[in-house]
């Protein structure tokens, strides 16, 4: 095979959640820009007419749209069913859907933590053990986290996010260990500091903001975009020999 064509995912199915917006958006569109139809999932997807579904029909792919509510176990577990029953084999999962809630550790809520790690982890191993079980069954399948940097360091006011992007990292791994020999690949992509809804406090604080800038490399916060090259890398053939990797996409944050 050459070496272009292992990147391409035509007559592939991707799965990607949280995909209505930002780094989630970016990565269905470059999915589909490489071949693959897309399956979108967020809280809030519009069932007919989203950006997100212009924007990939646009390209000749099919998207079928679904909405489901992260933090509600039950919920997750009759989205992951009704895929199964609905949909062509999905052949490529990214669970990206995530949620932060900041507050200092010694104030931080129960309500909070519970929240961030249901929707941050909990719903992200339940959807992978079911779309995972088809993919071992099939010997083919490529599943994609995303993490972050608090995957490796511990933030700021953000204790039940840290643990959870903590534990997506385990997960990874994890799954990487049990699920690499029946053909199926767990890696994952940990963001730097990415200009999205997340982070807009952040860059609205003139304290934080200059001071992140002054420790990234390059020199800038990431786009979604930024993230297009290692979600096609990470779905495709071209990666068929990574399983339990977590690829940082930073701006040189770590290495500085």
């Amino acid at each position: 095979m050459k070496t272009l064509d292992l990147f391409k995912l035509d007559g592939k199915t991707a799965l990607v959640t949280g995909c209505r917006r930002g780094i989630g958006k970016a990565m269905a569109l470059a999915l589909a820009e490489a071949g693959a139809d897309v399956v979108g999932v967020s809280a809030h997807l519009e069932p007919d007419g989203s950006d997100v579904q212009r924007e990939i029909t646009a390209l000749e792919r099919s998207f079928r749209a679904y909405q489901c509510d992260f933090a509600d176990r039950a919920a997750i577990q009759d989205f992951a069913a009704n895929v199964n029953d609905e949909c062509p084999p999905i052949d490529i999962l990214v669970n990206n859907a995530g949620t932060i809630m900041r507050k200092p550790a010694a104030e931080h809520p129960d309500e909070y933590w519970d929240q961030v790690l249901e929707v941050n982890l909990s719903s992200q191993f339940i959807l992978s053990r079911e779309i995972g079980r088809r993919m071992i069954e099939r010997g083919y399948g490529k599943i994609i986290f995303t993490a972050s940097l608090l995957t490796f360091q511990g933030g700021i006011t953000v204790p039940g996010y840290a643990a959870s992007k903590g534990g997506i990292g385990q997960l990874t791994m994890a799954l990487a260990n049990e699920w690499a020999g029946s053909g199926v690949n767990v890696n994952a992509i940990a963001p730097g500091y990415i200009a999205t809804d997340n982070t807009a406090a952040l860059r609205a604080d003139p304290n934080r903001n200059p001071a992140i800038l002054a420790r990234i490399p390059a020199g800038r916060w990431g786009t979604p975009d930024d993230f297009k090259g290692a979600v096609v890398f990470l779905a495709s053939p071209a990666s068929d020999y990574m399983h339990g990797a977590i690829m940082v996409v930073d701006g040189g944050w770590l290495g500085r």
